[in-house]
């Protein structure tokens, strides 16, 4: 194999060092190339332009972990969102690298995602996507995480209604109805109903809330909306319980609206690839 590829954008060409599968690349961006074979970036459609005079000096974000994984799949959809360049590093769970010490010092807690941007590591995935959104305010989607402090403050507190409310329950219905199969672990129905129970009730306050605005945090799509996406995808698509939130008017419409964003689109590309 040789040591590089060019990728062609119109007169000019670059060389990247092959690592993921083309097709893969190619969910991300449409570039055209001059010989079938592999290639590491990820690159949103609008930072082409940018690509075509920086592609050799880019050092891209590193996110650590499989997309199969709901927190990493957070920080993906956040940084598509944000347009912004990243290269998306395998971690094998089943064969325990997120338990070896060189990721451990990456994440201390051998969990993922972790994420690096030159010299700083950082954890905790609605936490990388508050940083993403400081870092490049400018970029993407700048309602994501907005500079206004009032507008700022309403998106953490449904950030952090997701994070203590409705991720719990939702993350245990989401292993026991979309996992457990996979893994061939036995279902624990007490678990299952009493979670099911739990999450009705945040989904009520949410009917309440949405039926005064049209996402969680305002009238703006923002990571309060964004960080329900990978818990809330799994129990729609591979539990099959979208009515859960079909069943309310204004959590159903706002399911629709936020799950069938482009950026989450591609993040279930990668999903399917992995």
């Amino acid at each position: 194999m040789k040591k590089g590829i060019k990728w062609k954008f119109a007169a000019s060409s670059f060389q990247l060092t092959p690592l993921f599968p083309l097709p893969l690349y190619l969910s991300i961006v449409w570039l055209r190339t001059e010989q079938n074979t592999k290639a590491k970036l990820f690159f949103p459609l609008c930072l082409l332009s940018a690509a075509k005079s920086t592609m050799a000096a880019v050092a891209p974000v590193k996110v650590y972990g499989p997309p199969l994984s709901t927190a990493v799949s957070r920080v993906l959809a956040c940084l598509i969102e944000k347009d912004v360049a990243f290269q998306l590093v395998p971690v094998s769970m089943a064969k325990g690298e997120h338990k070896k010490p060189d990721f451990l010092k990456l994440q201390p807690f051998g969990q993922v995602p972790a994420f690096q941007d030159d010299s700083i590591s950082l954890f905790e995935s609605r936490a990388i996507c508050r940083y993403i959104c400081e870092k490049y305010p400018d970029k993407g989607n700048t309602a994501l995480y907005p500079a206004n402090p009032l507008a700022k403050a309403s998106v953490d507190q449904w950030l952090e209604a997701e994070s203590q409310s409705f991720n719990p329950p939702s993350g245990v219905l989401v292993f026991q109805l979309a996992f457990a199969p996979r893994m061939k672990i036995p279902q624990d129905p007490k678990a299952i109903k009493l979670n099911q129970d739990k999450l009705k009730k945040v989904l009520d306050v949410y009917e309440k809330r949405l039926s005064e605005s049209k996402f969680l945090a305002g009238d703006e799509f923002s990571l309060a909306d964004l960080s329900h996406l990978p818990n809330a995808d799994y129990l729609v698509d591979v539990a099959g319980k979208g009515e859960v939130f079909g069943s309310r008017e204004n959590v159903g419409r706002w399911w629709e609206e936020i799950s069938g964003r482009e950026a989450w689109n591609k993040v279930k590309e990668l999903r399917k690839s992995a």
